[in-house]
């Protein structure tokens, strides 16, 4: 038998994904037509002989229970679990904690998923490695521009072993172009690893303890929730590395981190394209009475568009939208409840719940290029060269041009803005 923990942080996180996640909690943001976390567990049903998925986080619990309900529902032969941390314990820390729940059955191997990743997720490919290596551990891996490698953890990987010789958590120098791509699978022996390693960290913060309040120092609440804490990165992989006991996957598929609201759009894109590949029946055709529709699109059964509009690609329309004559949406996501208005654009763009559009309104961004998750600024603090976002319930009236904004819920647009925060 096989598990999955799937990770996915709390309330406090998610900051660069706001304003969309002051409606939504991140991982339940839908991306592709579904929310972000569901692509996961998808994946996680297409693995040979998985029987149980756990979510660990520091959410309050109601909020994943909805979901995980529709998902056993759609999983039959999964059992979904939602674990709450009693506080923050760090990307191994609520692993470790919960190991009792976790090697409950006694499952073979144990998969782990950040939440906060899009990625077409081959893991009868991983764990088939996994398997035949024998290790502690495999990491998957994927390549990414050398620039940019000392923004993700690095690992150095031996071609013809495949074994994980060095991992650094986003290094200085360069050392290697193929980061962690936040997906691992581990033999039921690892939570033998983990107590190792939070005895080790035990003793270095009794040691730095011990060594600070002979200068004086008191203790404070921090100090105490530090020692329970637990680095995958830090504290784990690196010394699984140094050990002999991690192996190393190479994922040739897609995959981009979901770490800010821009980043939602893209995943969004690759996401519908593998719909087209695999799932074309999900997705909307044209017809002979409109609307146009070009490439990937998914158009909720409730949503109402004009004939006359032009869709796609790459475009999400979720439940309840109104779409009026003449509008054009490319490369965004329109979620529940918006009406736009005729003739308006929508371009690069989320549109947020409950928002209104008006007549030959604008809400336009740019094309994210790069898979790197870093949005440009100017020297004046200002966002540029990224997806235009309105949070929820924003009215943009009519010919109005919103720009490559950033706009927070509940706001009148009665100009046009450039470049702009809106608080």
């Amino acid at each position: 038998m096989n598990k999955a923990v799937i990770l996915v942080g709390g309330p406090s996180r998610a900051t660069r994904f706001r304003p969309l996640s002051m409606h939504l909690p991140q991982p339940l943001f839908p991306v592709g037509g579904r929310p972000i976390i569901w692509h996961q567990i998808k994946a996680l049903s297409e693995v040979k002989d998985l029987k149980e998925i756990i979510l660990v986080g520091f959410f309050e619990d109601f909020v994943f229970r909805p979901f995980l309900e529709k998902c056993q529902e759609e999983f039959p032969e999964i059992t979904f679990k939602y674990l709450r941390e009693y506080s923050r314990l760090g990307t191994a820390g609520g692993f470790f904690h919960f190991r009792d729940q976790i090697q409950r059955g006694a499952p073979k191997n144990i998969f782990m998923l950040y939440t906060d990743i899009c990625c077409d997720f081959p893991l009868n490919d991983l764990l088939k490695q996994h398997e035949r290596h024998g290790r502690l551990g495999t990491i998957m891996v994927t390549k990414v521009d050398r620039s940019q490698a000392n923004k993700y953890g690095c690992v150095v990987v031996d071609n013809e072993t495949k074994l994980a010789e060095h991992y650094v958590e986003k290094p200085e120098t360069y050392v290697s172009d193929l980061a962690s791509a936040g997906v691992f699978v581990f033999d039921h022996e690892i939570f033998r690893f983990l107590g190792q390693a939070m005895e080790r960290r035990a003793s270095e913060f009794e040691h730095e303890r011990a060594k600070e309040n002979a200068y004086g120092r008191m203790d404070d609440e921090d100090d105490v929730q530090d020692i329970n804490r637990l680095r995958l990165e830090q504290d784990v992989l690196r010394q699984m590395a140094a050990e002999k006991k991690l192996s190393a996957f190479v994922c040739t598929g897609f995959w981009r981190q979901i770490k800010s609201a821009a980043s939602a759009v893209p995943a969004n894109a690759l996401y519908l394209q593998k719909a087209m590949k695999e799932s074309p029946e999900l997705l909307a055709k044209p017809t002979a009475d409109g609307p146009e529709i070009t490439g990937a699109v998914y158009i909720h059964p409730t949503a109402q568009v004009h004939p006359t509009a032009r869709i796609g690609p790459n475009v999400s329309i979720h439940a309840r939208v109104v779409i009026g004559p003449g509008v054009r949406i490319n490369d965004g996501i329109v979620l529940d409840n918006v009406h736009i208005k005729e003739n308006a654009a929508v371009l690069h763009a989320i549109v947020g719940w409950d928002c209104r559009i008006g007549k030959w309104g604008r809400v336009e961004g740019s094309p994210v290029a790069s898979t790197d998750d870093i949005d440009e600024l100017t020297h004046a603090g200002r966002k540029v060269n990224s997806i235009c976002i309105l949070g929820e319930d924003v009215h943009v009236k009519d010919e109005v041009f919103v720009r490559n904004s950033i706009v927070l819920p509940h706001k009148d647009l009665g100009s046009n803005q450039h470049n702009e925060i809106i608080m």
